[in-house]
């Protein structure tokens, strides 16, 4: 375990990103897909923060964990866990699933790939 400092730095930007989008925007777009979509790359900084692990098994990770929570939604866990009424709840977990997330999801990861890989490609030229 180590930590890292870009990561970190990157994690607390999206942070800051998303809490804005939550607080402030409630448009069509950026709020209900870029949400989604930079959410994963948040919780990929977050755990390259503090793991040193390939950009493929962080992503992967954090990919599955991603549809785990949306699939949650899909079954309803949050009303079984008796959390419906709790906002902090339905804000982590969320309470509808959505196919439309899952493809934002699944883009998020995409970037963050391909600019791993691109970095890795730099770096070792």
């Amino acid at each position: 375990m180590m930590f890292n400092k870009t990561y970190f730095g990157f994690t607390l930007f999206l942070l800051t990103i998303e809490i804005l989008i939550g607080k402030y925007l409630h448009d069509n777009i950026i709020r209900p897909y870029g949400g989604d979509f930079l959410v994963v790359i948040l919780v990929y900084c977050f755990v390259k923060s503090f793991l040193n692990k390939t950009a493929l098994s962080t992503a992967f990770g954090v990919l599955l964990f991603a549809y785990a929570v949306e699939i949650s939604q899909y079954f309803h866990i949050i009303s079984w866990m008796g959390l419906i009424h709790s906002k902090m709840a339905a804000l982590l977990l969320g309470t509808s699933f959505s196919w439309t997330d899952i493809l934002c999801y699944t883009l998020g990861i995409g970037l963050v790939f391909t600019v791993e890989k691109t970095r890795a490609t730099i770096t070792y030229r």
